[in-house]
């Protein structure tokens, strides 16, 4: 498993030193893989176009003011250790597994690079318990979409705005979520999968039964 050329990723913004850090994550996860499943054993030899680039895609997407993101449900760092690695902002990864937390705290120290590991459940329409301001929320891989934006509206509702990765059944999932919430929303197309996208949310307002 070889990495991209640097200007693969230069493209979205990646400097010669988080591509650095970047290196780094990708070699903590072959080595925590082989005691915890980090990631799917399938992906391992597309480490870096499935999850990685998947996850570096977000970086252009993101606006210049943010300073503060929270990614939900973690897991192996996906986007939350990416962003970490790239970006100024301070990035807040939740995730309840303890070995996956305990890893995502490791490869923070590893990398050298800023941001807090929370790990807690969180509930549906329910703030965390640590519960810091913050202009963006990311998850990928995590909950279907309905389930996904009551976990992200506690933060949404201070003011953040959504990026999620969402796969092939993305329509079938917003027309889910219309049942309980009216939300703004815009699909980019993904540049690894084209049949995912990119879901930016601006607004999202609960709808009461």
């Amino acid at each position: 498993m070889q990495p991209p050329n640097f200007d693969e990723l230069a493209r979205f913004n990646v400097s010669r030193e988080s591509f650095d850090r970047l290196q780094i994550l990708a070699k903590l996860i072959l080595e925590w893989q082989k005691h915890i499943n980090l990631i799917s054993a399938a992906t391992i030899p597309e480490l870096w176009k499935r999850h990685i680039l998947d996850s570096v895609q977000l970086i252009p997407l993101i606006p210049p003011t943010v300073t503060a993101i929270a990614d939900l449900g973690s897991g192996a760092g996906f986007p939350g250790l990416v962003l970490a690695a790239t970006q100024a902002a301070t990035v807040h990864m939740y995730e309840a597994n303890s070995k996956k937390a305990a890893f995502l705290s490791e490869a923070l120290r590893q990398m050298k690079c800023g941001g807090v590991v929370h790990r807690e459940r969180l509930e549906p329409l329910q703030a965390p318990l640590k519960m810091p301001k913050v202009q963006l929320v990311t998850a990928r891989a995590f909950a279907p979409l309905p389930l996904l934006l009551s976990l992200a509206e506690p933060f949404m509702r201070q003011g953040a705005e959504g990026l999620f990765h969402k796969g092939q059944d993305v329509d079938h999932e917003l027309d889910e979520a219309a049942t309980a919430w009216t939300l703004s929303y815009s699909k980019i197309p993904s540049v690894t999968d084209s049949q995912s996208v990119i879901l930016s949310v601006k607004e999202l307002t609960h709808v009461q039964p």
